[in-house]
């Protein structure tokens, strides 16, 4: 590394580079090559200082010895090259590179290649390690730790490839079959749309257990609500009052009497009454027609977004299905519309289910005594959940969500839904409900009880305000009151009512005579036996109407005559002309399918065809822990060349040379690097004390001088 700038270099040049290798080396899938020379001192190594920084387990540092035929004779680096002086976990490669004479000279990789391999061979330090010496074992440890790094990757990998496989493929398999240079590919691709835009929306419109959206109802679940929950609320919004009955009643009988005193309860007043209250179900059977039409455009809508690559197909289809949705509407409500008169043609007072002239007196004084007494069988839980109480101030804690229980007597609710903390209990005598608009900044849906007698329905509060997530649990909880027997208010309440007031009809119901009392009892108690009965065949009769006349003929229409309709609009390679972002990101998906496809073959084959080494076991690196060392001294594992071989008077054997290390620090043993491990006497463990100090005095041979370098 650079420590002192050079010509026009940056004077933080130091900084700079090591800021350079710091954001390489300090990631986890990157390889440490600790490069140090060997004819300088080891324990000065930036490239082994650096690795202890960013890899202190050593999981990722590889030592590299260079220049070992450039030490000094009678030295080598055995026992770095063994792993014994410094010690790393996946320990030291010697090479020899090309001096700058071989370069010169022109000598090639091959030529240096083999001479590396005689050097390693031929010098007898390093001949047992000549195996694991030399830049080709280093390209192989290299190749294989990238062959581990691979295989310990490729689960993961593996399983990231294969989902973004699997999230592609269904919209892949819709036209990876079809080849841009097939003559029939257009007619192909049209059947197949056609095709699957009939069985989308059947599956919609009849359910399906093997696509299930869990995020928003289907058409079909939206098209059960309106029949089930929605129809009979709307259904239930038109109905009478009380007092408007009775006096609708009242008037009917006096009206046909006339100048007469009657002494019987005429019949007439009774088709009358009930043929005035057959009429406003025509509005509400209408909505329902309405609301039906309005979900199956909706579905047509989305089961025609896979039709996206072909915007005028998509837009044709879409047209024919709409206008047949549209005619079979109007035929829809004349159906319905005739429903309705055939009920006003006839009053069958001889229905099984209707109680007639004799039980109807009877009924209304078993009536007045059910009021009195009460009846605990009719005490059944309509519905649970949870509701917010939205209109109590914020300086009494704001807005809560409690848990409601609604029964056919009262509403109560409650902290949580264990029911064991009851917080009030309302009854639903003369309550009614109201719609509350939302406030500006609120996402709730709210709705509202209040008392007609004008008395305050919880505490203070004139209405008691309760809020839900959707629109779609507010109908819901709707339609559970109304079975309740908490009716909507009307629009035009308030004003009937003040007509009423002015009409002085109030004091003529408290005034009427007890004769007339009974009659308009009677009647009301028939009127009621035989609306019950005609709401009961509407409810009925109204989604086997729709379902005939209009769901089931749209579904039989896409699947028979809808393609027929698309070859008589005209030219087929006009309408099944694609979109040119369309277009893109079908050769887009495509070829991220074939890349994702030929990547996971490779994974696999990269299984079958390597093998995985395991890490080498952990080394002691204690020494690395070392990061000072006193001035004037050197470290006691300093020196990379602890077998110094310097020649003796009489010149030393071979076999007698000993340990030359760097002159001893103050009071401490001699030599500081252990010596050989076959030599005699040596410790065996490279980790343990120094050994003992040789026969031969350690001395510098002559004419090679030592530099103390000392800590600034």
């Amino acid at each position: 590394m650079t420590k002192v700038p050079v010509g026009d270099q940056p004077a933080d040049i130091e900084f700079q580079i090591r800021d350079m290798l710091m954001q390489f080396v300090t990631k986890e899938n990157c390889l440490i090559l600790a490069v140090s020379p060997a004819n300088s001192d080891l324990a000065n190594s930036d490239a082994l200082k650096i690795a202890k920084e960013v890899d202190p387990q050593g999981q990722r540092t590889i030592g590299v010895i260079t220049k070992l035929d450039l030490m000094d004779e009678g030295t080598d680096a055995r026992d770095v090259l063994e792993n014994k002086l410094l010690p790393l976990r996946r320990g030291y490669i010697g090479v020899v590179n090309r001096s700058q004479k071989d370069i010169d000279g022109k000598k090639d990789i091959t030529a240096a290649l083999a001479a590396e391999r005689k050097f390693f061979l031929s010098h007898p330090s390093y001949r047992h390690l000549a195996d694991r010496m030399g830049t080709p074992y280093l390209q192989k440890v290299l190749n294989q730790q990238l062959t581990n790094h691979i295989r310990d990757t490729l689960p993961g990998l593996r399983n990231k490839l294969q989902s973004q496989l699997l999230s592609i493929e269904k919209e892949v398999d819709e036209y990876k079959n079809f080849r841009p240079d097939d003559p029939a590919r257009k007619t192909k691709a049209l059947l197949q749309m056609v095709q699957q835009f009939a069985v989308d929306f059947e599956k919609r419109i009849e359910g399906s257990g093997d696509q299930i959206d869990t995020y928003e109802l289907s058409g079909g679940a939206r098209i059960n609500r309106i029949f089930h929950e929605r129809f009979p609320f709307e259904l239930v919004k038109m109905e009478f009052d009380e007092k408007e009955l009775r006096r609708e009643i009242s008037y009917a009988i006096k009206n046909i009497h006339g100048i007469r005193t009657g002494l019987f309860t005429p019949d007439l007043a009774f088709e009358a009454t009930v043929k005035k209250q057959v009429q406003k179900l025509k509005e509400p059977s209408i909505k329902c027609v309405d609301m039906v039409v309005s979900e199956l455009t909706t579905t047509i809508r989305k089961c025609s977004e896979k039709l996206q690559q072909y915007p005028r197909l998509r837009e044709e289809m879409e047209r024919i299905v709409t206008t047949h949705i549209r005619e079979r509407e109007g035929r829809t409500k004349e159906q319905v519309m005739l429903l309705i008169d055939i009920e006003l043609a006839y009053m069958n007072t001889n229905h099984e289910d209707f109680i007639g002239f004799a039980n109807a007196q009877q009924r209304s004084n078993q009536m007045s005594k059910k009021k009195t007494s009460g009846n605990q069988d009719e005490i059944l839980v309509i519905r649970k959940g949870w509701l917010t109480i939205n209109n109590i101030g914020i300086m009494k804690g704001g807005s809560k969500e409690y848990w409601f229980v609604l029964t056919a007597e009262n509403l109560s609710w409650y902290k949580d839904d264990e029911e064991k903390e009851k917080k009030y209990m309302l009854s639903v005598d003369n309550l009614k409900l109201r719609d509350v608009e939302k406030g500006f900044m609120s996402s709730k849906h709210i709705f509202a009880l209040f008392n007609t007698e004008q008395r305050n329905v919880y505490k203070d509060y004139r209405q008691l305000e309760l809020a839900c997530e959707t629109q779609e649990e507010v109908d819901s909880w709707k339609a559970s009151f109304l079975r309740a027997g908490v009716y909507p208010e009307r629009v035009g309440d308030k004003e009937k009512a003040s007509e009423t007031e002015e009409n002085g009809s109030d004091s003529f119901m408290h005034s009427m005579d007890p004769q007339l009392e009974r009659q308009v009892e009677t009647i009301r108690n028939l009127v009621d036996s035989y609306m019950a009965i005609v709401n009961k065949t509407v409810r009925d009769l109204m989604p086997k109407t729709i379902m005939h006349l209009m769901i089931n003929n749209t579904k039989e229409f896409i699947f028979s005559e809808l393609l027929a309709n698309l070859y008589s609009c005209g030219d087929q390679n006009t309408l099944m002309e694609e979109s040119a972002e369309q277009a893109q990101r079908r050769d887009e998906m495509l070829r991220m399918y074939h890349a994702l496809k030929e990547a996971l073959s490779i994974i696999g084959d990269i299984n079958t065809t390597t093998v995985s080494t395991p890490m080498p076991p952990p080394v002691d690196d204690s020494w690395l822990q070392v990061q000072s060392v006193p001035a004037g001294r050197r470290s006691p594992t300093s020196s990379p060349t602890p077998q110094r071989r310097a020649p003796a008077v009489p010149p030393a054997r071979p076999g007698s040379r000993g340990p030359a290390p760097g002159p001893p620090p103050a009071g401490s043993a001699l030599g500081g690097a252990p010596p050989v491990p076959s030599r005699p006497g040596a410790s065996p463990d490279p980790f343990g004390p120094p050994p003992q100090v040789p026969s031969r005095p350690n001395r510098a041979p002559p004419g090679v001088p030592r530099i103390t370098i000392s800590d600034p």
